[in-house]
């Protein structure tokens, strides 16, 4: 069966009722600043460019009915994107450059700051790169001894709900990086970031290994789409 692919071309005419209402959104946008729209009217504006002859606010809000906020419909499984009524290849192309940006942005805010100096930001990118997947991801952070990133790496991609963890894999990474700490983080699919006791088990196991090499463990972060929970804040390492 063919890929279904958005075709403006084929869509009506688009009727001065939207291009009056595209011009005033911009204008709000520009005036008011992203504050001043609903999650809905955002989710208009970034579809204007893959559907330039369409109204999009049917699609707008029926993807937010579906998946619940602007962010979880940005972080959407590309599959279940495609199960909304009018929605095709430009639009999710749209909608997947919009999530990469805000990562790759998080991402280069960290790279330039001290880590633990910047604990929002941290948890910021963590939120914005992992809280929304479908399946369970193993990340590392890797830190050089003045506490900035070297390199962020997801080590594991799991289910819904287990990822595998091999504590000596871990280290043996922080090693070949020179890496003197590192932050774990993974998420929860259930949108629930309370760890688990296999969570804890997990992170203490790999604090046993690391620390006899040097190689301290800062934290281990879980995030979901209600939140994050920090093991060292909940003092559980």
């Amino acid at each position: 069966m063919p890929a279904k692919t958005d075709k403006p071309e084929d869509a009506p005419a688009e009727t001065p009722h939207y291009h009056g209402h595209r011009q005033r959104l911009r204008e709000r946008f520009h005036n008011a600043g992203p504050d001043a729209l609903s999650d809905y009217e955002l989710l208009e504006m970034a579809l204007f460019a893959s559907l330039p002859r369409r109204d999009t606010k049917p699609l707008a809000k029926s993807l937010l009915k579906k998946f619940g906020s602007f962010a979880e419909v940005m972080h959407a499984p590309e599959a279940r994107l495609r199960e909304i009524e009018g929605i095709g290849d430009a639009s999710i192309s749209q909608i997947k450059l919009i999530a990469a940006a805000a990562t790759r942005i998080a991402k280069g805010e960290l790279r330039q700051r001290t880590l633990l100096s910047s604990w929002n930001d941290v948890i910021g990118y963590c939120r914005t790169s992992m809280a929304f997947a479908d399946k369970e991801q193993f990340r590392l952070l890797f830190l050089d001894k003045r506490n900035q990133l070297i390199a962020d790496e997801v080590q594991q991609v799991g289910t819904v709900d287990h990822t595998p963890v091999y504590p000596r894999e871990v280290i043996k990474r922080a090693l070949e990086l020179s890496a003197t700490a590192i932050i774990l983080v993974h998420n929860h699919p259930s949108g629930d970031p309370s760890p688990s006791q296999a969570d804890i088990q997990m992170t203490k196991a790999i604090v046993d290994v690391a620390a006899p090499l040097g190689i301290s463990v800062h934290d281990h972060i879980i995030v979901g789409k209600n939140g994050h929970a920090s093991l060292k804040g909940m003092r559980l390492i």
